[in-house]
């Protein structure tokens, strides 16, 4: 997954992942070769823990792929993941049969999901894709 990167970097922008076997999460960007791991550990409500979270969190870094709008922000945690948001978007028929309140779609803001908002998140996917 790229991020921002939170270094003097040309390029601003790293891979953070997470190793649950470990518990640990390791931010590096292949440009400037910074590189941090640290103990997947982090405070959420005065509870520190293991908990299971995006890796970019740990370093509160930005995802990498994200853009305003409205007055939200449409993301996505790497480019498999804006092809999937992609088609989902551009579907002109979204079937939710057979979907739990697991799945990834239905964790999505609800404007993802809204058929008003398809066009401008079409576009934004686009300059995203060429980023």
């Amino acid at each position: 997954m790229k991020f921002w990167l939170n270094v003097q970097c040309a390029k601003k922008k790293a891979v953070a992942k997470t190793s649950t076997e470990a518990k640990k999460v390791r931010l590096y960007c292949e440009n400037c070769s910074y590189n941090k791991e640290i103990v997947a550990e982090a405070t959420v409500l005065g509870i520190t823990g293991n908990w299971r979270m995006a890796a970019h969190q740990y370093f509160g870094a930005e995802l990498w792929l994200q853009y305003p709008f409205k007055n939200d922000v449409f993301w996505s945690y790497n480019h498999e993941h804006l092809a999937y948001l992609e088609q989902y978007i551009s579907a002109a028929l979204r079937e939710h049969r057979d979907r739990s309140h697991f799945t990834l779609l239905e964790k999505l803001p609800k404007f993802y999901h809204e058929a008003k908002n398809r066009d401008a998140l079409l576009k934004i996917i686009k300059k995203l894709k060429n980023k």
